[in-house]
């Protein structure tokens, strides 16, 4: 038969939720299995996914075939999981449509078979009109097979590094016929097997495989080094056969059939294969390598009472539009496994046909002992590919994988607490490694996703790409002399007068007049009850110099009016500390109320405070870090139903003021009640004194950003306990900023997940996270003469 219409031939009579039945009286359970990514195992992790598989395997029913299937297809990005509102998400958006990738799927089937003893002719014709006894029924040799089999997914599911889910009967047609479709989109066609070519629709196909034990070198393992990454002070780990999985770029199938026989049936017929070679008189080269082969094996059955003898199968399948670029892959596929020490064998013909159509699951029992090679399960599952691209979540930030160079979503709020228990997170690199564009990348995309944003910044990193969102932002910059916009006092309407609005207007006010002083309930009362009566008598203008005002005015009578004892709240003493704030006063600048109180800060979703100028006055940067408090307070606390994030950018700076770690500690205890998150950005881990305070900072912080650092990553290392993996992730981290694609590498960590990740933006997000330099102070001038940040930054990239 040269030519099949596969719609006449359909394999499938009965597909029942995961359970197919084949028209040939095999019995398939399909699965799909989810892989960790590509380049976060370490070599313990690979050694424990081959265990977990040996485990899950073993003791499956004699007869059982096993058949793992890895598609691997070039795509297209779509750009569909991406959003695209704004001008940033549209430039992102369009930036990565269209870039090639390679999709990859991971199939496993377990076939009970109706030929028990598994002993085919050299080639079965898997089309050939089957009789209708044939058909098996949901018997009991069925259900007990289905219950061994869900016990060995159980297994492997419990092992937690890979998760196998049931495939629906929808998704076993589409993939039955994609593959006797060829591959093909848009039209179904015929398969066309001629002697020099398989055919189906544009695409021509060819297969190397391995089916004998010659075909194996010395040894074979479950890992083996990354030479693209490993370098001389550490090593990076991959698959044994990884690089004819994603690495490869082509469109194939891997595809490894394992035929779970009776261990004593292949002990004898060893025996029997040896005492032949033995006798053999004329004893020739290949015959001795042939003997010492099987001699180790049988020594291995022998030794080890745990070893479980099959029969083995691994083949790739791969296809093109262009016949002559078949012979450019196979010759890609055979230096991988050169590199392996392993020599595939070439199938033509009758031979090539055999494999092509038998690596359909339905018809993975029907190779013969001519196509098998005999081994322990335990070498056979070395074989196996262990891992897959990197998985985008379902939301997130867009960063980009060191595969393709794809966006990637990776959601390090973790709504639902699945890997992380506090979303604080922490961003560590040197200067000129790029901390602030990363930050601006990540609070950008909060920002867009309805976040709130408090920003404390000393070095003016975050005004450009606020300005992209006019309406929403507001910068509080301390110049001297001048007021902040921010009046503690102000209130919407009476209803603002809430029990924790006046808690923390009483807290704002004993920071400010009583800082060296431990405060008593009853003075706590005391305040709270004039600040409740100033409202009350008070209708407009509220401020801090207006509340003075009312206590100097009322100061006769204001405490007998309240029924406080004059123990409780010191008048005299409340005006002589707080008259350095209003009027005359050495810093009443501080708190001047413009007329129009324009400053709502309570409107703005992004607030960012610029302290550079302040850095050396204590006094101010108290009154600061008071106001910015009670700023927090009254955005980002007031709804907790609404996400917020506060940042201290260029934090070590900040620690050299009094109280700061403090300061920020309090913050860290206080946003686990809350819908929010901390970040800090420091140059290096050393920055963070080695206190119980820092301990408990790091302790709470969940996700960890770090980009190169020449000088190494040892204490980073030590103080937040990482593994000798992620290590070697870190030290593997390059950068490339030249070559069409630029970007920079960061190693990401949220709760026991660790990988690298890679930073690609198109040249608007670039030229909006710019924070210094020539080309920033260029979009700076055109953004003073257009008024508008959008069109300054496509006058600065057209």
């Amino acid at each position: 038969m040269n030519k099949i219409n596969f719609t006449s031939f359909n394999p499938i009579i009965d597909i029942q939720n995961n359970i197919l039945f084949a028209n040939n009286g095999n019995v398939i359970l399909c699965y799909e299995v989810k892989l960790p990514e590509i380049y976060s195992l370490s070599e313990k992790d690979f050694s424990d996914i081959h265990g977990a598989w040996f485990q899950a395997l073993k003791s499956l029913p004699i007869g059982t075939v096993v058949h793992k299937q890895d598609v691997y297809l070039k795509k297209e990005y779509t750009s569909d999981e991406l959003p695209d509102h704004t001008f940033l998400e549209k430039a992102t958006h369009d930036h990565f449509k269209g870039r090639e990738y390679m999709e990859h799927r991971c199939y496993l089937f377990f076939i009970l078979t109706k030929n028990k003893a598994l002993n085919n002719s050299k080639y079965v014709n898997p089309f050939k009109k089957v009789s209708k006894s044939m058909v098996r029924e949901m018997d009991d040799v069925v259900k007990s097979f289905i219950s061994a089999v869900r016990d060995s997914i159980s297994f492997i599911n419990n092992s937690r590094k890979i998760q196998i889910n049931s495939v629906l009967s929808k998704e076993i047609e589409q993939l039955t016929q994609a593959y006797f479709n060829g591959f093909n989109e848009g039209f179904d066609t015929d398969i066309l097997l001629e002697k020099q070519h398989i055919q189906m629709g544009e695409n021509y196909f060819d297969a190397l495989a391995i089916n004998s034990e010659l075909c194996f070198g010395e040894s074979v393992q479950s890992s083996k080094t990354n030479e693209r990454f490993t370098s001389d002070d550490f090593v990076f780990h991959q698959g044994f056969i990884d690089g004819i999985g994603l690495n490869l770029k082509e469109n194939h199938l891997v595809n490894q059939i394992l035929y779970l026989d009776d261990k004593h049936k292949w002990r004898k017929l060893l025996d029997k294969k040896v005492e032949e070679l033995q006798k053999s008189s004329n004893f020739g080269s290949q015959n001795k390598v042939v003997l010492e082969k099987i001699q180790h094996i049988l020594t291995q059955i022998n030794a080890d009472d745990n070893a479980r003898i099959i029969r083995g199968h691994l083949n790739v399948i791969f296809w093109d539009q262009q016949k002559q670029n078949l012979k450019r892959i196979a010759s890609k596929i055979k230096t991988e496994f050169k590199e392996l020490d392993i020599i595939p064998y070439y199938p033509k013909g009758e031979e090539r046909k055999n494999y092509i159509l038998n690596s359909y699951c339905c018809f993975s029992p029907n190779y013969s002992n001519y196509d098998l090679y005999v081994t322990d399960l335990k070498h056979a599952l070395c074989l196996f590919i262990n891992n897959t691209n990197y998985q985008s979540d379902d939301t997130g930030i867009i960063f980009n994988d060191r595969e393709h160079n794809i966006p990637v979503l990776k959601d390090v709020w973790d709504e639902k607490k699945k890997r992380i228990k506090a979303r604080n997170f922490a961003i560590f690199a040197p200067t000129g490694e790029g901390k602030s564009f990363l930050a601006n990348n990540i609070l950008r995309q909060y920002f867009e996703n309805g976040v709130r944003l408090v920003i404390i910044d000393l070095g003016g990193s975050y005004t450009k790409f606020a300005k992209l969102y006019p309406e929403k932002y507001t910068v509080l910059r301390y110049e001297s002399g001048k007021n902040l916009g921010i009046n503690p006092f102000y209130i919407s309407d009476t209803t603002d007068i809430t029990p924790e609005r006046l808690e923390d207007l009483s807290i704002f006010l004993f920071e400010l007049f009583a800082s060296d002083m431990k405060v008593s309930k009853a003075q706590s009362v005391s305040v709270k009850k004039i600040l409740r009566y100033y409202y009350l008598q008070t209708a407009e203008n509220h401020s801090l110099d207006g509340f003075y005002h009312f206590i100097e005015k009322n100061q006769e009578s204001l405490l007998e009016d309240l029924k406080i004892h004059p123990d409780y709240f010191n008048t005299t003493s409340f005006l002589h500390v707080m008259s350095e704030y209003v009027g005359e006063g050495l810093y009443s600048f501080l708190f001047e109320v413009s007329e129009d109180q324009t400053y709502k800060i309570e409107d703005k979703r992004l607030i960012v405070f610029e302290l550079d100028e302040v850095k050396d006055n204590k006094e101010i940067l108290s009154v600061m870090l008071k106001l910015i408090k009670s700023a927090i307070q009254r955005t980002i606390w007031k709804n907790k139903a609404e996400k917020g994030i506060i940042l201290f950018d260029e934090f070590a700076k900040q620690l050299k003021f009094e109280n700061v770690l403090e300061s920020v500690e309090f913050y860290y205890q206080a946003i686990r009640k809350q819908n929010g998150a901390i970040g800090i950005i420091l140059q290096s881990i050393n920055q963070l004194p080695n206190n119980s305070t820092s301990a408990s900072i790091l302790e709470n912080t969940q996700v960890i950003y770090s980009l190169n650092n020449e000088k190494g990553y040892d204490e980073l290392i030590k103080r937040l306990h990482l593994s000798s993996h992620d290590l070697n992730q870190l030290k593997s981290i390059k950068n490339n900023l030249s070559g069409t694609f630029k970007y920079t590498e960061m190693f990401i960590k949220i709760g026991k997940e660790s990988n690298i990740f890679r930073l690609e933006v198109p040249r608007e997000v670039y030229a909006a996270y710019l924070t210094d330099g020539e080309e920033n102070e260029e979009i700076m001038k055109l953004y003073e003469q257009y008024g508008n940040m959008e069109k300054a930054i496509l006058k600065f990239i057209n």
